[in-house]
């Protein structure tokens, strides 16, 4: 299936199946927002679950938290992002279209032929790493980039325009202060830094986790959910000692990757990308790339952050936030290792390596069928129990068995339509495991049970099925 082809599938299917809606869709929708439905939910949940488990509860030197999205504002003018948070834009005059400028520029590149497309990519990073505006609006000009609506080349001049959504605190206009829906989960963790290693009595090297909603006003949002203004983070900041940074970040990458690859996604999918430019707090940086539909993009950063975090929040609030090592009878700041991965980027990976169309045709008919192969850890229903009639207590069968599974696992009970369409519906909602209960459960007390996968059936004892999900959905 063509890569554009398959985007569009993903997006149909997962409307027509419960798994992301546009946000506000009977009013035209709200342009890169989306709802996630019923099993949307529980697949993002099931990945925010394990990612919390990998992170914390495996881990003895982590724990979670989970700050306040509202944050007072001077933690932002600290943390640079007042100042620095933008992204270079350029306006078309006769369309009123606004582009970032590398997304403007990497659609270009993918017109053309690999070395070509990789040499402008190179230029144009060269160009942001100098701050060069002028030099990246010749470039648009020289290559005769064209807007996708007007189709001219009839740019304004590239500027910075700053990402962070803004409101209000107070209910008196007069004394509300300005704060700012947080654009990043990393804050809430450095401001809380003394709090958590003084109460939790955590000794250097350990982290601080937490999962939770940010928001960027994102000018250029695509890629379905790839890129949203409202959106979840899954981060991690690990405080070593100073002139440890690079053993730390060589680590967390490591790690990092084998946590991707648990996830059954075969290594040639994946890749690092090292950055060209540095963001103002890093000394190190690299991004994990996913093969998406759309190409390789960054699913997850691993970033040396240095001290600058905590130096900033010291300045800034006048209190030291500093970490008395017994070991060497020192103080000092700490630097930081963040692991920072983007948990709706990590729903359409899931979505992207588990959607398969299968053609099943054999010489005496035409069959086919999508089926969504997730890990069973992570797939929404992990048992659909499917009484074979709506009579003869087969259905009273069918519930007891959920009645005993679902304090365990999410189960799903259907006694509509033939069981091949049954069958189809599990398989395209990405069920794992299906079990048919029939007259011979009365007889003998075992069932059916199908393998979403390979489509393979077999008897067992009632009595094993409970135990036989665990173990195939275990995620440890």
């Amino acid at each position: 299936m063509a890569n554009e082809n398959k985007l569009q599938a993903i997006i149909g299917h997962c409307k027509e199946y419960g798994f992301v809606f546009q946000s506000s869709e009977i009013y035209d929708g709200l342009s890169a927002v989306y709802d996630y439905g019923q099993y949307g939910a529980e697949l993002k949940k099931n990945i925010r679950d394990y990612w919390w488990r990998s992170m914390t509860q495996m881990q003895d030197n982590i724990v979670g938290i989970d700050a306040a999205i509202f944050m007072h504002p001077t933690v932002w003018k600290a943390s640079g992002h007042v100042d620095n948070f933008s992204d270079p834009m350029i306006d078309n005059k006769d369309s009123q279209k606004r582009y970032r400028v590398d997304h403007l520029i990497e659609g270009y590149a993918e017109t053309l032929d690999a070395e070509a497309g990789a040499a402008i990519i190179k230029q144009m990073e060269l160009l942001l790493e100098a701050n060069d505006f002028a030099g990246l609006k010749t470039l648009i000009e020289d290559k005769k980039i064209n807007c996708a609506i007007s189709g001219t080349c009839n740019w304004t001049d590239v500027r910075q325009f700053n990402l962070m959504f803004s409101t209000e605190m107070g209910s008196v206009a007069d004394e509300a202060n300005v704060v700012y829906l947080r654009p990043e989960t990393a804050q809430g963790i450095f401001v809380n830094f003394l709090n958590v290693q003084k109460s939790g009595r955590m000794k250097i090297p350990f982290g601080i986790a937490q999962t939770g909603k940010a928001f960027r006003n994102e000018i250029v949002a695509r890629g379905f959910i790839f890129r949203m203004r409202e959106f979840e983070q899954m981060e991690m900041q690990f405080f070593v000692k100073p002139g440890t940074q690079k053993e730390w970040y060589d680590y967390w990458k490591e790690t990092r990757m084998k946590w991707h690859l648990s996830l059954g996604i075969g290594a040639d999918k994946y890749k690092f990308h090292d950055h060209v430019k540095l963001a103002h707090y890093a000394d190190m940086a690299c991004d994990i790339e996913y093969d998406f539909p759309m190409g390789f993009k960054e699913v997850e950063g691993v970033h040396s952050r240095t001290d600058f975090d905590l130096k900033q929040h010291q300045q800034f609030s006048g209190k030291k936030l500093t970490y008395f090592d017994t070991e060497i009878n020192q103080h000092y700041v700490p630097y930081v290792i963040e692991t920072s991965i983007g948990l709706d980027r990590t729903v359409m990976m899931i979505l992207s390596e588990a959607y398969v169309e299968e053609d099943l045709s054999t010489e005496e008919k035409q069959d086919s069928r999508v089926v969504l192969k997730f890990p069973p850890m992570l797939a929404p229903i992990k048992l659909a129990v499917l009484p074979l009639t709506k009579k003869d207590g087969l259905p009273e069968l069918a519930k007891d068995l959920i009645n005993d599974c679902k304090t365990q696992f999410k189960c799903f009970y259907e006694e509509k339509d033939s069981i091949g369409k049954r069958y189809r519906r599990m398989d395209a909602l990405g069920t794992p495991f299906c079990v048919t209960i029939d007259h011979q459960t009365k007889e003998d007390g075992t069932v059916t049970i199908r393998y979403r996968d390979t489509m393979l059936q077999e008897r067992i004892a009632l009595a094993d099925v409970k135990k036989l999900v665990m173990e195939k959905i275990a995620m440890f």
